[in-house]
């Protein structure tokens, strides 16, 4: 018997500050509906450690969110969360940075790294310590922040100090003042427990593809600012492999990384590096987060996949969900499209990993507030113009070689 329903894989990220990957999944399906009513849709959010992650694999592991109001990037209380899982091993919690130093909890007019901290990840580690979980995965993304972590470290007992025995000031921009960490104060179970930190390989602390240099001006720095972070998180690696890495790499397993350059150390404004200074692993996010997802079978069994993310651009290669989604699909010869709220210098550059096709939302120049705020009204409506393209497509004839 012939197959006649296309099978449509939907396997998008969410749209930063407006859809969970959730949302954006269900939009993208209302939209494919109007024009193929019985397709056979496969709807797999992703997370890639950043907004929602906490919340998706809680659902996804049988487990639950537990409220916490912790310190914000800006230094006031939020109400934020971490969750702990279901499922047989030592409990297991996550803790989503985003969800206590993400860029959407630092308001327009404070967008200042060398100011915010990440002090509040560490609060929301020390009450997962308190919960009993002795695994703690920490997602990496959607930073607000560009201390090294070393306000994660300060709010788990460390003592960070000037050339006066001062305590640090918190955030970024006072790193460079930075002379000794004094790691008497870390909680012992710290280091009888697994950190695990999913991020993204692709970013590194310090040099010239340093967080600072490549994500300060996103988050507000000047010119001036991130040469000063960049500073900063120099002397703070060199700090960190001096006063820490002796007392945590013996007792925690994990082997000795060069805090500046590693794989990772840059995630969240370089809160992989201040992590990993305490024996924290960091790993690949897409191989921990898409664990039990069945992901390259579930995008294998499509006739065509869609992914989608809130920007198109030259990043997009160095490791976003549509590119990881692209790169499986291509390798089963899946074709792939992406939709984005915006498309961006670099965005090209998709093709190389497996995108046959992309395409912005936006039907006209408007406000950020306007686009945030009808994002999935916009995403349905793209889905569906790309799907009437598609069939189109579909009814006309080969086209005639060009002569030569």
């Amino acid at each position: 018997m012939t197959r006649t329903t296309h099978r449509i894989a939907i396997a998008p990220s969410g749209f930063k500050e407006s859809l969970s990957a959730a949302r954006v999944a269900e939009a993208i399906a209302v939209g494919v509906r109007r024009v193929i009513p019985d397709a056979d849709l496969d709807l797999i959010p992703l997370v890639d450690g950043g907004e929602g992650t906490a919340e998706a694999l809680a659902l996804a592991g049988g487990g639950r969110l537990v409220p916490v109001t912790a310190t914000g990037p800006v230094g006031e209380p939020v109400a934020s969360h971490f969750a702990l899982l279901g499922g047989p091993g030592p409990l297991t919690a996550v803790v989503e940075m985003a969800a206590v130093a993400g860029l959407a909890l630092v308001p327009p007019g404070l967008r200042h790294p060398g100011a915010t901290t990440t002090y509040g990840v560490g609060e929301l580690i020390r009450a997962a310590l308190d919960a009993g979980a002795r695994r703690i995965l920490v997602g990496c993304g959607d930073s607000g922040t560009s201390d090294g972590g070393a306000g994660a470290l300060q709010a788990l007992g460390a003592r960070l100090t000037d050339r006066h025995g001062r305590e640090l000031r918190r955030g970024g921009g006072a790193l460079h003042e930075l002379e000794r960490v004094d790691p008497s104060g870390l909680a012992p179970r710290l280091a009888r427990t697994e950190l695990l930190v999913a991020c993204n390989p692709y970013n590194v602390l310090c040099g010239k593809r340093g967080v600072a240099r490549v994500f300060g001006p996103q988050k507000g720095a000047t010119p001036a600012e991130v040469e000063l972070l960049s500073a900063g998180l120099e002397r703070l690696a060199a700090v960190l492999t001096r006063d820490l890495a002796p007392a945590f790499a013996p007792t925690s397993g994990a082997p000795a990384i060069d805090l500046r350059t590693a794989p990772g150390t840059g995630a969240s404004g370089g809160l992989g590096a201040g992590l990993a200074a305490v024996g924290a692993r960091l790993l690949p996010r897409y191989d921990v987060l898409l664990d039990g997802l069945d992901l390259d079978a579930r995008l294998a069994r499509a006739d065509f996949v869609i992914t989608a993310e809130g920007a198109l651009d030259h990043q997009t290669v160095r490791g976003k969900i549509p590119a990881e989604v692209a790169r499986r699909a291509h390798a089963s010869g899946v074709p792939v499209l992406v939709l984005a709220g915006t498309i961006g210098p670099g965005a090209q550059d998709v093709r190389a990993v497996g995108v046959d096709a992309y395409s912005a939302i936006l039907p006209a120049p408007m406000t950020l507030v306007e686009a945030i705020g009808r994002s999935g009204e916009f995403l349905a409506d793209a889905s569906e113009r790309a799907m009437r393209i598609m069939a189109l497509g579909t009814r006309l004839a080969p086209l005639a070689p060009l002569a030569a």
